[in-house]
């Protein structure tokens, strides 16, 4: 395969790649999303609350 061919071809793959970042930039963004929200209902849910405040009581005591 001659330079010019390899040179072309490395610039197709690069043009036809481009979208596929961004959407896998979505995607992930997307799922952090998703944690975040179960990760708030997981902490602020009471039995997780008295948990952490029991705790953060006992360092700050000792």
């Amino acid at each position: 395969m001659n330079a010019v061919l390899r040179g072309a071809m490395r610039r197709v793959r690069l043009v036809g790649e481009a979208g596929m970042s961004t959407a896998e930039y979505a995607v992930g963004t997307i799922a952090a999303v998703a944690f975040a929200g179960v990760l708030l209902k997981v902490v602020t849910s009471p039995a997780v609350q008295s948990a952490l405040t029991a705790i953060l009581a006992k360092a700050l005591k000792g």
